[in-house]
């Protein structure tokens, strides 16, 4: 029963104030008022990279975020850490979901020609892929960025990329595949200089086919198998 003044009538105990919702009573603790509500966090992730990606690291603000991942800055921190950590977490789900198609030709194909090759035709398709930014979130990332700790890790990214291109055209210099005069290191950082090349020009509106054609072009000036350069 209730009293006039809105406190609940307990038999035999005078009265009781009402619980109300919201509110922490005896041992019973209602939901404390302004605790951060549950979300998903591999769909604010992926929210997150979509907003890094469109606008880079350094034009990506904590407000930015919070609003594109509908959640509240505590939360944010609470299950992210700060931007930084934040966007170190984007960058490998990133390297996993969308940029493994380099790692992947070099694992599988039989030399570092069909390599390269097989990266920039699919560095094309990924580039100018619709329902996403175009271009490479590594590369665009790192535009105008003035925090050392993040160009750093993008810039060790990207030369982590051309080792490997290097590396497995040694290899091929080495077993006879490619003349002995092939310069893999130049060779290498052709190859990466075409990728990151080929990331701007998707974002700047270059179809795939155009792409494509690009890395046609980039791909004549390899040595021929098992000639001799002059």
């Amino acid at each position: 029963m209730v009293n006039d003044d809105g406190t609940a009538r307990v038999a035999g105990h005078g009265t009781a104030r009402a619980e109300r919702p919201g509110t922490v009573t005896g041992q019973g603790r209602g939901r404390p008022r302004g605790r951060p509500r549950s979300f998903d966090r591999e769909t604010a992730l992926e929210k997150a990279l979509l907003a890094f990606w469109e606008h880079g690291y350094e034009a990506t603000s904590v407000s930015d975020l919070t609003r594109v991942m509908d959640i509240g800055a505590p939360s944010l921190y609470a299950a992210f850490g700060d931007k930084r950590s934040l966007f170190e977490e984007v960058v490998q789900v990133y390297g996993a979901r969308y940029g493994s198609f380099a790692d992947r030709a070099l694992a599988e194909e039989p030399t570092a020609r069909a390599a390269v090759e097989r990266t920039l035709r699919e560095a094309a398709a990924a580039y100018t892929e619709p329902g996403h930014p175009h271009g490479c979130l590594v590369v665009h990332a790192a535009a105008n960025c003035s925090t050392p700790e993040v160009e750093r890790s993008l810039r060790d990214r990207r030369n982590a990329n051309i080792a490997s291109f290097e590396s497995r055209i040694r290899a091929d210099v080495a077993a006879g595949v490619l003349p002995p005069g092939t310069d893999a290191a130049a060779l290498a950082r052709h190859t990466g200089a075409m990728i990151q090349g080929m990331s701007q020009q998707a974002r700047d509106g270059a179809s795939r086919e155009e792409l494509e054609a690009v890395a046609e072009i980039a791909l004549s000036i390899w040595p021929r198998t098992g000639t001799h350069t002059g």
